[in-house]
């Protein structure tokens, strides 16, 4: 009777894996058939967007995709590349000529300089505020700082180190103990891949010029040490001429001293990252959903009219795209794009806690 139970056991064990073995195939079969449907049906969009009646509809797409480094690639796959350029020139963003005029910024009512640089006399029951933006395609986050000296860069552990990884918004927060961030400018990122620890332009941190070569031009967003927010084209030897505390690179300049650049062509949507500044010393920080059913993501047009309802002076597009995140309080408050962890960057806007700001080092903690 045992021989026979034995017997019975072995013949099923053979039964159970096959079960087990069909369960799997049809899984993984379905993930195959699911992934081929959804390559589908994203050819078919891009083929009608790129080959569709709509003109606008193509140069959203295309005008979009090609601001990313990641997939980039889809813009020019199905046009000739004399459209391609057509299309890139038709949404370039016309920046003014000008830089900031620091004497716009602290100014009371009467138009007259106020002594008071560091903005104490700004809200002392809020010194952040948050609030929600959004518009036709996009949702996101303003955050308005009254004192701009909290203000400052953060950078990654392994700054311009070749072959390392940069910090992850979080992580570089965590260091400098800081109470909000926005991710910073720009950084080497070929076809989406970089590491995250390599900048592009100028990096400058408490006064000391830490990245880039003073023949270079580039856009400049950067604090003085009166802590007024410039922006505009320079090269890094003229920008070294401006007192900077710190600084780093992006662009387009979106407003200079009240001025906003002619963003009339730039139809692209994406998500944002943007600082700029009010008259009163305030520090605005927009960070833009996108890429994600509820906001697909803004124009530069789009973040001019933000910048301008919150009466900023000056503004400057920061880096963007899957870069584009916001931290407060510990919490992430924007939602990153579908898809995309947290990438590792090398700089970052930091808001430092105004309760241990005195105590802290600009340069961050290990």
């Amino acid at each position: 009777m045992q021989e026979n139970v034995t017997a019975i056991k072995r013949q099923r064990i053979p039964r159970v894996f096959r079960v087990g073995f069909g369960i799997i195939w049809r899984t993984l079969v379905w993930i195959a058939s699911t992934a081929v449907l959804l390559a589908a049906a994203l050819i078919a969009v891009i083929l009608i967007l790129n080959y569709g009646p709509s003109s606008s509809a193509r140069s959203i797409f295309v005008s979009s995709v090609l601001e990313t480094s990641a997939i980039g690639f889809l813009g020019e796959w199905f046009l000739p590349a004399e459209e391609v350029k057509s299309i890139q020139e038709a949404n370039i963003v016309k920046e003014s000529d000008q830089i900031t005029d620091p004497g716009l910024i602290f100014k009371d009512k009467t138009g007259e300089d106020n002594e008071n640089t560091d903005n104490s006399d700004a809200k002392e029951e809020s010194v952040i505020e948050v609030f929600d933006v959004f518009g036709l395609t996009y949702v996101g986050k303003m955050m308005v700082i009254h004192d701009p000296s909290l203000v400052k860069v953060g950078i990654c552990r392994n700054f311009g180190k070749d072959g390392y990884w940069g910090d992850t918004l979080s992580t570089i927060v965590k260091r400098y103990g800081a109470i909000a961030a926005v991710n910073g400018g720009g950084f080497y990122d070929p076809n989406g891949a970089g590491t995250g620890s390599i900048p592009t332009g100028i990096t400058v941190v408490d006064g000391e010029l830490i990245w880039g070569e003073p023949s270079e031009r580039i856009s400049l967003i950067g604090f003085n040490k009166d802590n007024v927010l410039i922006v505009g084209e320079m090269t890094i030897a003229d920008a070294m001429k401006l007192e900077l505390r710190d600084a780093i690179s992006f662009g387009p300049a979106l407003i200079v001293n009240g001025v906003a650049a002619d963003a009339s062509g730039g139809e692209s949507l994406n998500p944002r990252t943007a600082i700029g500044q009010r008259a009163d010393g305030a520090i605005l920080l927009l960070c833009i959903d996108g890429r994600q059913p509820n906001s697909l993501g803004a124009s530069y047009a789009d973040l001019i009219d933000v910048f301008l309802d919150y009466e900023a002076v000056n503004a400057a597009n920061l880096d963007g795209g899957s870069s584009s995140i916001m931290i407060y309080n510990g919490e992430q408050i924007s939602n990153r794009s579908l898809l995309v962890f947290d990438r590792p960057l090398p700089t970052s806007i930091i808001v430092m806690d105004p309760e241990s700001s005195l105590n802290t080092s600009a340069s961050g903690g290990e």
